[in-house]
This record gives structure tokens, C-alpha cells and sequence, in this order.
């Protein structure tokens, strides 16, 4: 029997009680405790800063608002479950939504009142360091962006948040296993093997985990879905795209991926190998994000149906088959697509549309 000190892993090994957590707690009792850490998780202080900037700027934009909340997990976090909570539960998926559902005046409450950290001083407490968590989430998320504009099928703001919430769980497993340093080894181990050394070593998945806690904020179930099948072999739609983001992601900071497995989710994707090395070879380098444009989609809803379905690559007769339309219908619409948005052909109405972030 193991003593008082020591406590039993999930291969039923005993090991110090000092990697689980604390002792004479019940299971649930710690992890509801893990899970209530995770929802008070620290926000980089220039990051609220700048979010207050932003809520109490004499002409609010919430497009830029949305992008500082975007720039710090913890807030993205905040956002989303007050907005799930306060709103239509399970309705609000992206920043933009949240932040329409809480108003700018929310959101600088929300953000007046979080917890904050800085790189010069104490971390809180949390061995997964929030930095190193925020760059992660943040590559992620830079990743998913370009992913919404190469491939069909993505909305852009849904994708960069289940990319920057895909490793949420990691949060929890790092309270419940406090001195559990091979789980942080991403140079020599791939996301797979981790996992895979989670599940025998620590009886826990942080991807499950995460995948409960999103469902616990009331988000939206495809989003859930998404970050709890990340690392899944049969990983498709969101969950797949999230996959690629977070291997690009973990090659970008020089730790170790699968070609095979990264190039098998990317053709889930609609990606080709000619496109993921553009990924690969892109995402060292800096680079200006593209920035939501502020004004709202000037396109009629049959309008952006047909735009949505050119985007997807289709043709006119394509187009007017699955819409029940003529094709002179078709050509219709999209002359007075072009004319509202500034666009000259296809090509540039789809760039457009991705750029400003109504696809």
C-alpha cells in the first residue's frame, strides 16, 4: 500500500506525492480545483492594457478590439464564457461575436478585473509557464489564420480560436501534475508521443480535458470537437485544421513533428504538399497579420451564398445547380458583388472576402 506521501499513477505505480498535487484531496476535488485555476489563468498585463485602450477609446472599434482580446489566451477565454453565459449558451464561437454580445463596456469590465502576469515578475505559481503557453497559442493562431485563407471550408475567427484553446488542457494536467517535467519535453517528443505518455503515465489526455472544459464554458460543440480530437488519427473538418496549425506551430518553435502525420491532416484540409512547405517555410519569418476590416459585409445573404460556394472553387453552372438558379442569375450576383466590394474578378472578390473576414 502506498503511504501517506505517496500517491498512485495512472499505470497504478506509487511516485512522491509532490507530481500529483496535493494529498488527502479527493480526484474530484483537485480537478474541480484544476479547472477553476485554469478560468482565473493570468492575462499578460500589456495585453489588458490594450484591451482597455481599446473598450475606452472615443471611437471603439471592435474589430481592433477583438484582435487585442485575441492576443492573450486568458482574455480569449473570458470573453467566450461570459459571452456563452450571458448570451444564447453554445451560440457565441468567435471574439467578434462575444464581443458584440457584451458590449465594449463588458469587456472592459471583464478586463479591469482579471488576474495578470508579467514576464519580470512572479508567474503565479504555474509550472507551464504563462508566457510559454500565450507564444504557443499565439503561433497557432497565426498559423490557423493563413489555414481560413488556403483552404475551403473555414471561417477565420472560429478556426483561430479553437487553434489558440487547443492545448487548454495542458493547463489542467500541469496543476493536477505539478513535477511531471517529461510532459514539457516538445524538442524531442512529437505532440503524438506526449500525449501517448500522458495517457500511460498520468492515466490523464489533455486533449479530453480540454475538450471538457470548453463544453464546461458552454462553447459551441464543433469547437469542443475540435480541440478535443487535435491529435486524433481520424481528426477531420476544425479538428484537422487544428491539428495542422499546432504542428506547423511546434516546428515554427523548433520542436518535433511527424511529416506524415502533418502532411495526412493537411490533405483533410485541402492542402497539398506544395502549400504546407509555403507553411513551413513561412512561418519562421515575421509577418503583419491581416486586421478584420471594421465595416460590416455590404453583401445581401444570396450574394455571400454565392461567394461562399465560388470560393469553395466552383463553377457558374456548379453555382446556379446547387442555388436552383439560372446562370445569368449567377452572373447577376456576382457583377454586383464585385461592383459593393472593389473587386475586378473572382480571384480578388475571394481575397477580399477572407481578408476582411466575412468568409
Amino acid at each position: 500500500m502506498a503511504s501517506a506521501a505517496t500517491h498512485t499513477n495512472g499505470k497504478g505505480q506509487t511516485a512522491p506525492a509532490g507530481k500529483s498535487g496535493r494529498t488527502g484531496q479527493a480526484p474530484g476535488g483537485r480537478l474541480a480545483e484544476a479547472f477553476e485555476a485554469v478560468e482565473c489563468f493570468p492575462v499578460l498585463l500589456e495585453s489588458r492594457e490594450r484591451v482597455m485602450r481599446e473598450a475606452t477609446s472615443v471611437s471603439v472599434s471592435k474589430s481592433e478590439l477583438s484582435e487585442a482580446i485575441e492576443s492573450d489566451v486568458a482574455l480569449t477565454i473570458a470573453v467566450l464564457r461570459l459571452a456563452n453565459r450571458d448570451g444564447a449558451v453554445g451560440e457565441v464561437a468567435t471574439v467578434p461575436e462575444a464581443v458584440e454580445t457584451l458590449r465594449p463596456s463588458g469587456v472592459l469590465a471583464l478586463a479591469g478585473t482579471a488576474p495578470v502576469f508579467d514576464f519580470f515578475e512572479s508567474n503565479g505559481g504555474w509550472e507551464l509557464k504563462p508566457e510559454r503557453f500565450r507564444t504557443h497559442a499565439l503561433a497557432a493562431r497565426r498559423v490557423a489564420d493563413r489555414i481560413s485563407r488556403i483552404s475551403n471550408g473555414f471561417g477565420r475567427d472560429e478556426l483561430t480560436v479553437a487553434a489558440m484553446l487547443h492545448d487548454v488542457g495542458r493547463l489542467v494536467v500541469s496543476r493536477l501534475h505539478p513535477g511531471y517535467k517529461a510532459y514539457f519535453d516538445a524538442a524531442a517528443n512529437t505532440p503524438e508521443q506526449r500525449l501517448r505518455d500522458e495517457r500511460d503515465e498520468l492515466g490523464i489526455d489533455h486533449a479530453l480535458v480540454g475538450g471538457v472544459l470548453a463544453r464546461r464554458w458552454n462553447l459551441p460543440q464543433r469547437i469542443a470537437v475540435a480541440i478535443e480530437r487535435h491529435h486524433s488519427p481520424d481528426a477531420e473538418g476544425l479538428g484537422a485544421a487544428v491539428a495542422v496549425a499546432d504542428m506547423v506551430a511546434h516546428y515554427v518553435q523548433g520542436e518535433a513533428v511527424t511529416p506524415d502525420r502533418l502532411t495526412a491532416m493537411a490533405e483533410r484540409c485541402d492542402i497539398d504538399r506544395a502549400a504546407l512547405r509555403g507553411l513551413l517555410y513561412e512561418f519562421p519569418y515575421a509577418q503583419q497579420e491581416v486586421v478584420r476590416a471594421s465595416e460590416p459585409c455590404p453583401l445581401s445573404a444570396r450574394e455571400m451564398d454565392v461567394l461562399r460556394l465560388l470560393a469553395e472553387g466552383k463553377v457558374y453552372k456548379q453555382i446556379a445547380a446547387e442555388m436552383q438558379l439560372s446562370v445569368s442569375t449567377i452572373r447577376t450576383h456576382l457583377h454586383n458583388i464585385y461592383g459593393k466590394i472593389g473587386a475586378v474578378d473572382r480571384a480578388q472578390a475571394v481575397l477580399t472576402a477572407h481578408d476582411r473576414g466575412w468568409l
